[in-house]
């Protein structure tokens, strides 16, 4: 079978700060710019998509240059009127400054109770801290971290305050199964999608998807799995198979994920997941041109169960 669902995409985005169309990303530059300025920094475009910082005579305390991607700040202002973006830009410069006066956070002081996990790309993190790791999803690690007003650190060195690495994650996945879901359901052609987000820790739940089901799902062991989207770190989708229904879940949870992938802040994966007990399989082929999507065998084979 072929599943033919391509995302919607940004009407002339010629920019490498996606969702943006060129002169949108220009613009957005030419704001970063001026809010680095205002706050002490010397700040030059890197020419695709992130500022160049070295300390300024109102950050003296700042001793070594940085670099300050602007991607999800791009997905942020996406969403929002042109006339918000001086304010948004402001205030993500605004933390910025604020971090780079105070230095990096301290480590937690009861790291047992405050660590959380939570999923990151690795490319993100530096190659050797994840040469070794074993990874979630392809591309995907979790981290301990802690999170403070809005503000997520994470906690790459767990000897900093005295624990070892599986130490720390346990303790951050044992308190990521507390946090609480926000839920809504989606009914779509006979299937219905539990859309989990309203915090920057929701994609991370998958990491405990057994709690999820659990306790905001209601459901145990369901007998043919679980399709799973995490595409950024404030959405997770989840759909209970229980019958052909699967194949309309599958069409909208792609949709869906796609577009979340490509517009909102912390993209994770575009790629849907079928589940079956702690076993995660991918639930369609990943062509990078997106044109047409075939359902992988393991999919294939649950479909003609389920018949």
């Amino acid at each position: 079978m072929t599943i033919q669902h391509p995302p919607e995409r940004a009407s002339g985005n010629d920019s490498a700060l996606a969702p943006l169309t060129g002169a949108q990303a220009a613009h957005l530059v030419r704001l970063s710019l001026d809010a680095a300025g205002e706050r002490g920094l010397r700040a030059t475009f890197d020419g695709t998509d992130a500022l160049l910082l070295a300390p300024g005579p109102l950050l003296p305390n700042v001793r070594s240059s940085m670099v300050a991607g602007l991607g999800n700040l791009a997905r942020i202002v996406a969403t929002e009127h042109p006339h918000r973006w001086p304010q948004l830009v402001s205030d993500h410069f605004d933390r910025l400054g604020e971090h780079l006066s105070h230095g990096p956070p301290a480590p937690p002081t009861d790291p047992v109770r405050d660590l959380v996990a939570r999923l990151v790309p690795t490319s993100s993190l530096p190659p050797d801290w994840t040469a070794g790791t074993p990874e979630f999803l392809p591309g995907l690690l979790a981290v301990p971290a802690t999170h403070d007003e809005g503000v997520v650190t994470l906690h790459l060195d767990p000897a900093d305050f005295g624990m070892t690495r599986a130490d720390a994650l346990d303790a951050a996945l044992a308190n990521l199964r507390r946090l609480p879901d926000r839920l809504e359901s989606v009914d779509h052609d006979g299937a219905t999608l539990a859309v989990i987000g309203g915090s920057s820790f929701a994609a991370s739940r998958a990491l405990v998807l057994d709690t999820v089901l659990r306790e905001t799902l209601h459901v145990e062991n369901p007998p043919h799995g679980v399709l799973v989207a995490l595409p950024a770190r404030g959405l997770l989708l989840v759909h209970v198979v229980t019958d052909l229904s699967i194949l309309p879940a599958l069409a909208v949870m792609l949709g869906l994920s796609l577009r979340a992938y490509s517009v909102q802040p912390g993209p994770l994966t575009p790629w849907i997941q079928y589940v079956t007990g702690s076993r995660w399989r991918p639930a369609t082929t990943q062509p990078a041109d997106l044109e047409a999507i075939h359902l992988t065998p393991v999919l294939q084979a649950l479909t003609r169960t389920l018949s």
